[in-house]
């Protein structure tokens, strides 16, 4: 494949996974090819029908979080520290969020390549911090997993700025119920974003009126 070919593959498999977040898998292809900066023949060329596309956002998915699940285990000697890395990078990833959309739609087997597959680094992530006595012993893969897919939802509404970082903030709460208490909690205390009860009246108030970009500064205060 031709580096220009392989740029734009790129580019629309990027574009599409975003538009499963904002939207879900039914997303119009014009859409996606719109974001990707392409033209429409240009999507065909790479991904034939809906469906082949569907699949290569899911097989895009699936590596992103294996190589996210490696990554942090050869970066952070800290058995924890490891499982962190790795739940806050499938977070940034967008990974987490399409995959309830995506599996229900993906045609045909073989989606899952065990040598590749997330399942079994991150298993052995939770394995080691158990060992390590940093996480709770009745914690499983399940726990983790969904604990990313709930927090990857984006909030109803659009142009709420603070939305990815508050994200983070509650999968580090999160993460620290996680640990033995003998571990005790992370240092450094949490990141901000910390919402008030005045900024979540804010918030409510903003969504109420109907979470635009265009409201949200008068709503939410900043």
């Amino acid at each position: 494949m031709r580096a220009d070919a392989r740029h734009n593959r790129v580019r629309i498999l990027r574009a599409a996974r975003q538009a499963c977040v904002d939207e879900g898998p039914g997303v119009p292809l014009e859409e996606i090819a719109g974001r990707a900066g392409v033209g429409i023949a240009t999507l065909y060329r790479h991904f034939p029908s809906r469906a082949a596309l569907i699949r290569a956002v899911a097989a895009d998915v699936m590596e992103a979080l294996y190589e996210a699940a490696t990554d942090a285990a050869q970066r952070e000697s800290d058995p924890f520290e490891a499982l962190r890395r790795f739940t806050h990078t499938a977070l940034d990833s967008k990974a987490a969020a399409v995959m309830p959309a995506l599996f229900g739609r993906v045609e045909g087997g073989g989606l899952f390549d065990e040598e590749r597959d997330a399942v079994g680094p991150l298993g052995r992530l939770i394995a080691r911090a158990r060992k390590a006595g940093l996480l709770r012993a009745d914690v499983v893969t399940g726990d983790i997993v969904f604990m990313i897919v709930r927090l990857a939802r984006p909030m109803p509404g659009a142009g709420f700025s603070q939305d990815e970082a508050l994200a983070h903030r509650q999968l580090d709460i999160y993460l620290d119920g996680l640990r033995p208490p003998a571990a005790g909690p992370r240092r450094g205390g949490l990141p901000e974003p910390a919402i008030s009860a005045g900024r979540v009246r804010h918030i409510r108030a903003w969504m109420a009126t109907g979470g635009t970009a265009t409201n949200f500064t008068s709503a939410y205060g900043s």
